[in-house]
């Protein structure tokens, strides 16, 4: 082969696009995976502060127990957020004083290898009737 033909060879762009067209789709699926794995725990922060929500005004009905509060909690999470993506939820219900206090502490852990867990607490207070009532 002479010189040039080579020199041609080494130089060409066949299959350049190749390589930029995959690398394009591999980092729209990262995108893809870390926007689902957002969307999930956005969801599962809404479901627990909705279930911390219900527990204390639950707990906070005349006559009604910690008990309860920490009842009705427990079923609202059970029904919106199960599975594993649940498992990470600890409730807790307390009276304060004049309120009922529910409690989530919660920690989310991603199934996609290499994405950050999230970690926080939910915290739903309740004036109780009980202590309002003459």
């Amino acid at each position: 082969m002479s010189d040039g033909v080579v020199a041609d060879r080494l130089s060409a762009d066949e299959g350049q696009a190749s390589v930029t067209y995959l690398l394009a789709i591999v980092l729209s699926m990262v995108v893809f995976v870390l926007m689902a794995n957002l969307l999930m725990f956005l969801y599962a922060r809404g479901v627990i502060r909705a279930a911390v929500d219900e527990g204390a005004r639950a707990g906070a009905v005349a006559n009604a127990s910690v008990d309860e509060c920490l009842a009705r909690a427990t079923d609202a999470l059970s029904d919106l957020l199960g599975g594993t993506l649940g498992s990470g939820v600890e409730l807790s219900c307390e009276v304060i004083g004049a309120d009922v206090v529910a409690t989530a502490d919660v920690a989310l852990s991603s199934p996609f290898a290499g994405v950050a867990d999230w970690d926080f607490t939910a915290v739903a207070r309740a004036s109780n009737e009980s202590v309002l009532l003459p």
